[in-house]
């Protein structure tokens, strides 16, 4: 079994129960691998694609560009993550996905994802159940952009960006690369570059965290998730990381 399956059987049983058939079929399946620069676009909002994608190292983000150009970012993925598999269930892409600095991916064929799903309905239920914490993922950003102050605002993003990371084995100590501009963080939030700027400022002066070229340490895990109003349950993984 190459890697590749493994990264996806590994994300998979965060959330859901597979069994040796299960873990047979996934890896037995075909993919090719693609490397990307930042910023650069994976999928492009009106896409029809025939491939989902899976993320093996890096960062990408799911985004609405605006009339005028700009972007309103919608949630930040990482290795194990399929950030487009909706593209199994509808036809056209409502979004566009592109990577936040280099990423390398592998894009897996919709055919023998959905002829699986019919040999192995399990494997099925643990993908759509990926895009329904997708779904959760979106509506606590929409709480967390239209009802919690700046720094709350900002602190919940990173205390979910580095929960999923140690929860998937990607950060065991409390400093993870997150390779987001100021100028993404404030599209992503809704702020100015001007109150992106004040805000790390008020979070590294309350100690609980630190963020600099593209590095988030955690100062203070507690007081993080207190100024962030953090609960982490809407993320439904069965097995809290050790923090």
């Amino acid at each position: 079994m190459t890697n590749i399956p493994q990264i996806l059987i590994r994300k998979l049983q965060e959330h859901s129960r597979l069994s040796r058939e299960d873990i047979g079929e996934i890896g037995s399946l075909s993919c090719s691998t693609r490397e990307l620069k930042p910023n650069e676009d994976l999928i492009r909002q009106g896409d029809d694609p025939s491939v989902s994608v899976l993320i093996l190292s890096g960062m990408v983000a799911r985004y609405h560009l605006l009339p005028n150009g700009g972007r309103q970012y919608l949630s930040f993925h990482m290795t194990g993550d399929m950030p487009d598999s909706q593209a199994l269930f509808v036809d056209r892409m409502d979004h566009a996905v592109c990577a936040i600095g280099a990423a390398l991916v592998a894009s897996l064929p919709h055919k023998e994802l959905l002829a699986i799903f019919n040999r192995r309905p399990s494997v099925a239920f643990a993908i759509w159940r990926e895009t329904l914490i997708d779904a959760a993922i979106f509506r606590e950003a929409i709480t967390n952009n239209s009802a919690r102050s700046m720094p709350a605002r900002m602190a919940h993003l990173f205390c979910e960006i580095f929960y999923r990371a140690r929860a998937s084995g990607l950060a065991t100590g409390f400093a993870f690369a997150v390779p987001v501009s100021l100028v993404q963080l404030g599209e992503a939030l809704g702020m100015s570059i001007a109150t992106v700027n004040r805000t790390l400022h008020e979070l590294r002066v309350s100690r609980a965290m630190d963020f600099q070229n593209g590095e988030l340490i955690v100062r203070n895990w507690r007081k993080l998730t207190e100024i962030g109003e953090f609960d982490p349950h809407y993320l439904h993984l069965k097995k809290p990381p050790p923090l």
